[in-house]
């Protein structure tokens, strides 16, 4: 018992200290475990025959991942991405596998084996690419949307792959696996229920076992979430979630199907199930930690005997597999119009294996496709794609991407023939609020912005835009700064903004000058700088959202919009003495303690002023938590006597 105390410890340690520096580094959670299990396995040594035990318990993780991914397939969103998903996912993984089994039949693999082989390098690993797309913020970009629907159709496509990949078995390696299996037929006896079936009765209960996932799923799921969820109790709620895609995975394994096929089915039917969120955050903690348990055992497993026995050709064959992916996506970018970086982007984001690599490589060992010592070579390989995934994101970012930024940059500044009384630099989410509502007011603008892209956009609903640096002063003067009276400075860039409104304020003294902050000490930065008029770009939206708030708790429209004036009138106080505050500081030392002291008192003084709202307009209190519909008389009566005093 102790040594599976030990080893369970060993396993959480490592991924408790490998992941968050693995994330830090920008190396995505996936390689963090990977890493771990490297560490732990072959360099430390602290695991080892056991890990083959565990992988097959961890492997259950797969099974809930596809019962997710199941879970986020709503029809709607399958037909409206039906173009880039078929079209572009689908030629994708059949151009991976044609190119790569070709190159594998070339190497003398035969046929079965090649054709397995390119299944397996088709797919990319959805976990890095996404993640690392989120945290760059390119997963809105072109390229990043088109890469989400080329990983969609492969998590979909693994389903088929597992229901194929078992029809290429090789019959040597099916007598030897028999051979094993009657060896140990007495110790251990599998359960089947379709082991002497003849065909066409295999055929009917694998019919039938399909029908009661897609029926149950449908008609009976509801009911018994239902129950569970009026009983209040939590973690019978997770129990039932846990119950359902054990028993599917059970279900499929005692007739001969791929647990993941079945509990894959199910997420499809309760995709539109009002109890989808619920089952994700059940199952979500387990499919994490079983996932990263996967991925360790995937580590510890990696043979460094085997990778430095062939070191030269393991790698070669590694940077080949991401080569031919990447001209195959490259290829597809060119026909379905992906322009300028976002080609590039697409192309080498996915261009590595991924995670169900392992899983396709476990599934064909089991199922006798593909012996074990390749599997363990094409392991390291998809292993190591998968490490070398980071540098494509360094390469496009350094190297890539500044390019295609030269070029954009070598587009002329237009022309300006326009003047107005306001010059809106910027045309942002921001900056197209300002403008949309001084042009309502009939009041002349003259817009610029330095992205293209934005200019174009803004272009075609209409509205009046000129691509140029407003850091420029010739090109100020061009826009006639002279002649203007205001000016909104609504970029992007904080540094530039600043230097912008210090520029105006010292060239232009009558100007008058608002301009948008991200956060307080951008704000503070931009009055320093000279700006009349700081917003902060959420505090008013975000004031207006914590009235709603107030209202939707049951408090009157009256008292939330007097608790907003105190609030108002606390926080312009507060920033005046905060920013008087700033300024005395030096700027090595801004936002020090001292600094942060004073505005703790403030956040006393706010919530002293509310309190002291609320002794001054006790009545009101009262309204707002009287809940009972017999009241209304009392509550008519009160609002009479406010109505009274307020006239008063």
């Amino acid at each position: 018992m102790t040594e599976y105390f030990l080893q369970a410890f060993i396993y959480l340690t490592a991924a408790v200290i490998a992941v968050p520096l693995a994330n830090k580094l920008g190396l995505g959670s996936i390689l963090g475990y990977l890493i771990a299990g490297v560490v732990i396995g072959p360099i430390v040594g602290l695991v080892g025959s056991e890990t083959n035990t565990i992988q097959h318990f961890a492997e259950f993780g797969v099974v809930m991942m596809l019962f997710l991914v199941g879970l986020e397939l709503e029809p709607k969103m399958l037909w409206a991405m039906r173009n880039r998903l078929l079209g572009l996912g689908g030629l994708q993984v059949a151009g991976s596998v044609v190119a790569v089994m070709a190159c594998a039949i070339y190497a003398g693999y035969q046929t079965s084996i090649a054709l397995t082989i390119g299944l397996i390098f088709s797919l990319s690993s959805t976990a890095i690419v996404l993640q690392t797309l989120s945290e760059k913020r390119l997963n809105k970009t072109h390229a990043g949307k088109n890469a989400f629907s080329v990983l969609l159709f492969q998590d979909i496509a693994v389903i088929p792959m597992l229901a194929f990949i078992p029809l290429l078995a090789l019959p040597e390696l099916v007598e030897k696996a028999q051979a094993a299996v009657s060896n140990l037929s007495e110790q251990h006896e599998q359960l089947s229920l379709v082991a002497s079936l003849p065909g066409w009765a295999y055929a009917i209960v694998l019919l039938l076992a399909i029908a009661v996932v897609v029926l149950g799923g449908h008609y009976l799921s509801r009911p018994l979430f239902k129950m569970v969820a009026e009983s209040g109790a939590r973690e019978i709620s997770t129990a039932a979630a846990l119950m359902l895609v054990i028993g599917i995975a059970a279900l499929m394994s005692l007739v001969g199907i791929s647990p993941a096929l079945g509990t894959f089915l199910a997420g499809v039917v309760l995709a539109n199930s009002e109890f989808k969120h619920e089952l994700e955050a059940n199952i979500g903690p387990f499919k994490g930690l079983l996932l990263g348990l996967f991925f360790i055992t995937v580590g510890a497993g990696i043979d460094f005997a085997v990778l430095f026995a062939d070191f030269g050709e393991i790698i070669l064959i590694t940077l080949g597999v991401m080569l031919i992916k990447a001209l195959v996506l490259f290829v597809l970018a060119l026909i379905f119009r992906i322009k300028g970086s976002d080609r590039w982007l697409f192309a080498l984001s996915l261009a590595q294996a991924g995670e169900f690599g392992f899983v396709l490589l476990s599934f064909s060992v089991q199922q006798h496709v593909i012996p074990t010592d390749l599997a363990q070579t094409l392991s390291i390989v998809v292993a190591l794609s998968m490490f070398l995934t980071p540098g494509l994101f360094i390469l496009f970012d350094k190297v890539i991407y500044p390019r295609f930024q030269v070029k954009t940059n070598l587009r002329e500044q237009d022309s300006i023939d326009d003047e107005g009384t306001v010059i809106i630099a910027g045309i942002g989410r921001f900056g197209q609020v300002v403008n949309r509502f001084l042009i309502s007011n009939n009041i002349k603008t003259v817009v610029l912005d330095y992205q293209v892209s934005q200019v174009d956009t803004i272009r075609r609903i209409n509205t009046k835009a000129y691509y140029g640096d407003a850091t420029r002063p010739d090109l100020l003067k061009t826009a006639g700064i002279e002649e203007a009276s205001l000016f909104v400075v609504a970029i992007d860039n904080r540094e530039s903004s600043v230097e912008l409104v210090k520029y105006l304020h010292h060239s232009y003294p009558k100007l008058k000058i608002v301009a948008r902050a991200f956060d307080r000490g951008h704000g503070h930065l931009l009055k320093e700088a000279g700006a009349d008029v700081v917003e902060s770009e959420t505090h008013h939206s975000a004031l207006e959202l914590s009235v709603s708030s107030l209202q939707l708790l049951g408090h009157s429209e009256e008292y939330a919009m007097r608790r907003k004036a105190t609030y108002k009138r606390v926080e312009k106080e507060a920033s005046k003495r905060l920013y008087d505050f700033w300024l005395k500081e030096s700027a090595g030392e801004r936002f020090s303690n001292d600094f942060i002291k004073l505005f703790m008192l403030y956040e006393e003084r706010l919530k002293q002023a509310m309190d002291e709202d609320n002794a001054a307009h006790r009545d009101d209190v009262d309204i707002a938590n009287l809940h009972n519909d017999d009241t209304a008389e009392v509550i008519a009566d009160v609002e009479t006597k406010n109505d009274t005093q307020a006239t008063t």
